[in-house]
């Protein structure tokens, strides 16, 4: 089955800065049309895709829709814009990139820094810190200042393309989940599923999981699935044991990053549940970064059973992130079976 690319790159390219996913969460809204049976917002921004299932229990996914980004902190005398980012850089990354800024009317810049040419030795060989960034538009402070004010958000400027098998954009972090959790939404349409399936599309992730945690408080779940990228470090120079996951080969079930330990259950169902319906996978272990499972898992009474599907993506948090379309549609599968299945294993401990 191939996947909608162009859906895809419309999701990827549509801004949605953490505090600022207002113009991604029109556009959920509005594929969400039709496919469940209610849809509804909360004062966060979190979207919630409810199927309404026969049992008396609730399943929650969480996909975030926020990608990195930056934020207005100053505007100097020659126009020169300071920022603050929104989640985790590497700063060597910003280097020759350009960036939109998200005024009054959207503005063209440039993250610039010190010429090569005029460092000294000391300066060429230090390591690149986010201080030494700001942004250039080749407009004056006054022009600027007409659409651009303290407090906007700040996105990176990058298209989505098609490379080889794979594809390589901006933001798949997450927008990946989002595209994912829409097309197991559209898979679920028309079918019977045993408990209420509630797909939320979650705010702020990248600064601290806050909307997860916020929908979480609200659903109560019993079960629940983080649904995110994580890393593929299959690299030169890569060992194997640094490699984390692989693309091409399969969807990725966690077993644990730094915010989860997944529930044991739920791993062994999502892998039996692969397994029987010829699902490619390999197993995940993250020591660093998390995602929604946390606040799904902990942020109810007593706890649900989470685990996560995850999505190997090369170069995370750079605007050339890589993933392979034989796993995006492994993730759909996976997810689209467990949802459908999940009454079916023994939760005993």
């Amino acid at each position: 089955m191939a996947i909608n690319i162009k859906l895809l790159a419309e999701i990827c390219k549509t801004p949605g800065a953490p505090g600022f996913e207002q113009k991604v969460r029109k556009l959920v809204l509005q594929e969400l049309e039709g496919l469940v049976d209610e849809v509804e917002t909360d004062n966060l921004g979190n979207v919630y895709a409810i199927k309404r299932g026969t049992g008396d229990k609730k399943v929650m996914i969480g996909a975030h829709m926020d990608e990195i980004g930056f934020m207005v902190t100053h505007i100097d005398d020659k126009g020169f814009i300071r920022f603050h980012t929104l989640g985790g850089f590497d700063p060597k990354t910003l280097t020759a990139q350009r960036v939109i800024i998200h005024g009054k009317k959207d503005i063209i810049g440039v993250m610039a820094s010190k010429p090569i040419h005029v460092m000294s030795p000391e300066e060429r060989n230090k390591v690149a810190k986010l201080s030494d960034y700001f942004i250039d538009t080749g407009l004056p402070k006054e022009e600027i200042e007409k659409y651009v004010k303290i407090g906007d958000p700040i996105t990176r400027e990058r298209e989505f393309i098609e490379m080889g098998e794979c594809v390589n954009s901006k933001s798949l972090d997450n927008r990946l989940a989002v595209f994912i959790l829409l097309e197991t939404l559209r898979q679920l349409k028309g079918k019977e599923v045993p408990y209420d399936v509630y797909g939320v599309f979650t705010v702020q992730e990248e600064v601290g999981i806050r909307g997860a945690n916020v929908a979480s408080l609200r659903i109560k779940p019993d079960f629940g699935f983080g649904l995110d990228t994580t890393i593929a470090f299959d690299l030169p120079g890569a060992a194997p044991h640094e490699m984390i996951t692989k693309l091409g080969e399969g969807t990725a079930i966690k077993i644990m990053d730094a915010s989860t330990i997944c529930d044991y259950r739920m791993v062994d169902f999502m892998k039996k549940t692969a397994d029987a319906k010829q699902i490619k996978w390999q197993p995940e272990i993250l020591t660093a970064g998390g995602t929604d499972t946390a606040g799904i898992q902990r942020m109810t009474e007593g706890g649900s059973i989470a685990g996560a599907v995850s999505i190997p993506t090369r170069h995370l948090h750079q605007v050339i992130e890589m993933a392979h379309k034989a796993d995006i549609q492994a993730s759909i599968d996976l997810l689209t079976a467990c949802c459908m299945e999940i009454d079916q294993h023994d939760w005993s401990f």
